[in-house]
């Protein structure tokens, strides 16, 4: 948990491991693994797949990221940050052994154990999959919970796929089902080309006992969702996140505001049931 008492109090963290996931540039995804300076902040601390952080670098500023690793996932955190403005590129600059600051968890999150035994469907494009990485990897923690986990995924180019060693796991477990798209074809790809919308089309999930999560950007969730609907999928069987329209986290600077609702307070985990009459939620 957060320190109440002063919501702006950052925890310290070491830098235990950073590498880049996709190809370095002024658009370059980066992953740092993180543990908390003082050790017994893992005693209150509770994170929950779709749960959001403020991170930053002391002198610099901070910004907002979802945390990319499942509670399953003990002993550290994961932040999968993309290199976009000022502060994202100060922290590229950190390595292994280097201290970020982290304020959280923040938001809300995916609610997993009312969707146990239910299959689960997570559909991701591009930077995308970080949010949706902790609740695969809470299923996979826990597939006796759950029925069958199907993940589609897309980018634009092959070098631009976020967490690949991870879909090589994902096509050898047994009750997994993998689905990798490139918007345009590649010498020696072997999966399909073409968009994401289009391709959960041709995987065709069956709404039947089922859940289905997204993430991307806006435009892909707006067809995505839309394509699930056309599959049979009902409103309230599908979950998206907002968390990048979290700007403080804590509902106090009212710049995060989708309708009536605060992405912050409110989610930033919503079901489509509850974004889908809100133009700007996929603006």
């Amino acid at each position: 948990m957060m320190d109440e008492s002063n919501p702006y109090l950052p925890y310290i963290v070491n830098i235990e491991d950073a590498w880049y996931e996709t190809p370095v540039d002024d658009r370059a995804v980066k992953t740092f693994k993180v543990n908390f300076k003082d050790e017994k902040v893992w005693d209150t601390w509770r994170h929950r797949p779709g749960n959001c952080a403020m991170v930053g670098r002391l002198g610099i500023g901070e910004s907002m990221f979802c945390i990319s690793s499942s509670p399953t996932e003990e002993g550290y955190l994961r932040f999968s940050i993309m290199q976009a403005g000022k502060v994202t590129s100060a922290l590229h600059e950190l390595e292994a052994g280097d201290t970020m600051t982290v304020r959280g968890p923040l938001g809300n999150s995916f609610p997993l154990e009312e969707w146990e035994g239910k299959n689960i469907i997570s559909i991701g494009g591009g930077i995308g999959q970080a949010p949706l990485r902790p609740a695969i990897n809470y299923v996979r923690a826990n597939k006796d919970k759950y029925g069958d986990l199907t993940v589609i995924y897309g980018a634009r180019t092959s070098d631009l796929h976020c967490f690949k060693t991870e879909f090589e796991e994902y096509f050898k477990e047994e009750g997994t089902a993998c689905h990798l798209a490139i918007d345009v074809e590649e010498e020696s790809w072997p999966h399909y080309v073409g968009f994401v919308p289009s391709l959960v089309m041709e995987v065709a999930p069956k709404p039947d006992n089922a859940i289905a999560i997204t993430c991307g950007p806006p435009i892909l969730i707006k067809f995505v969702t839309q394509n699930l609907e056309k599959l049979g999928f009902k409103p309230e069987q599908i979950y998206t996140t907002l968390e990048e329209r979290m700007k403080c986290g804590i509902g106090k600077c009212g710049r995060c505001n989708v309708g009536s609702m605060y992405v912050c307070k409110d989610g930033p985990v919503f079901s489509y049931a509850t974004l889908k009459n809100i133009p700007e939620a996929f603006a």
